[in-house]
């Protein structure tokens, strides 16, 4: 039997992977294929459990399939090509439009290797939808692939997103390491990171939070008046999910701010190197004064220039310049002590 999965990764629809799940064991593999005639079964006939289908947009099939089989809200197509990827969770007709920020996979925070994962839940259908490879999404696939039980549609997303909060976390991890390490040298009186990489970090965490700042408030907006098919149970993981994201957007904000704190005291001490080197240039331009002066003076090629016929004209003239000198010196040492 051929393999679906074959063509880059999906099958002739776009389909990446598609999941028959019951809550009483493992998925079980479906193509687009056999997802399509799993849909058009009544509800008797398909048992218990749920369809889950993941679909890569970059593929020309796959929002063809969706528009024929997937019966879908216009609004979840509407979604796909709107400008604004704020994540979102929000009630649409009878299931859920999920619009959820991922990572590449070879994400080196990087604040442009951000990506967006859209979503439809419905009691017998989950459908979601990427244009690039996604951190949370395929560790998700991975975990139901190899026998992770899921009990509804809710608890996948509920997994989804604490995947993403786990994602989430190694980043700032990273990010609070490398703030750690630039703070030390800091303290140390060496620069072991520069303006423009913290500058890279603190993009990195405001357009994080931009996209996802407003995941918790639109998830306790629809806690407020969820669909019928939600339970008890599924309402309580996702209140609980929302609670965790706070925590961690909290953790974020409070990393912006010792980045900013980083930035102002690492400015702060090239400012004060700045000042020094143009204290020594200061101290370097007066003590050479007199003997710029001096030979100016005596390199004026006109009549008249004292000492010329002296035979002890130039030891006058460099004794002259040190006490030159010697006074400025004093002078400038007297000002800084002073």
């Amino acid at each position: 039997m051929a393999n679906p999965f074959a063509n880059y990764g999906t099958d002739q629809h776009g389909v990446i992977c598609g999941f028959l799940i019951t809550p009483d064991g493992p998925a079980r593999e479906l193509d687009s294929n056999q997802a399509r005639d799993w849909l058009s079964l009544t509800d008797v006939e398909r048992g218990a459990g749920f369809l889950w289908l993941h679909f890569n947009l970059a593929h020309t099939g796959s929002l063809k399939w969706m528009h024929a089989h997937g019966n879908l809200p216009d609004e979840f197509f509407d979604t796909l090509h709107e400008d604004s990827h704020s994540t979102r969770i929000e009630l649409v007709e009878s299931s859920l439009l999920a619009v959820i920020n991922d990572f590449h996979y070879d994400f080196s925070l990087e604040a442009s290797e951000i990506a967006t994962l859209w979503l439809s839940v419905h009691p017998r259908l989950v459908i979601s939808a990427r244009a690039k490879p996604l951190r949370s999404i395929d560790a998700l696939r991975e975990a139901v692939k190899h026998g992770q039980i899921i009990r509804s549609p809710i608890e996948l997303l509920v997994r989804l997103l604490h995947q993403q909060e786990s994602v989430l976390v190694d980043i700032l991890r990273s990010v609070t390491q490398r703030v750690d390490q630039g703070e030390d040298r800091l303290l140390l009186g060496k620069l072991g990171v520069t303006r423009a990489e913290l500058g890279g970090l603190r993009r990195l965490l405001v357009r994080l939070q931009r996209f996802l700042a407003p995941e918790p408030a639109s998830l306790f907006r629809m806690l407020q008046l969820p669909p019928a098919w939600i339970d008890d149970v599924d309402r309580q993981e996702l209140r609980q999910s929302t609670e965790e994201f706070t925590v961690v957007l909290r953790d974020m904000n409070a990393l912006q701010e010792r980045i900013k704190l980083l930035q102002e005291e690492l400015a702060a001490h090239v400012n004060e190197q700045n000042n020094r080197s143009l204290y020594v240039l200061t101290i370097v331009t007066v003590l050479a004064l007199p003997i710029n002066i001096t030979a100016g003076l005596m390199g004026m090629n006109v009549g008249g220039i004292p000492l010329a016929e002296s035979a002890h004209g130039f030891w006058l003239v460099a004794g002259l310049i040190l006490s030159g000198t010697s006074f400025a010196a004093w002078l400038v040492f007297k000002k800084r002590n002073s």
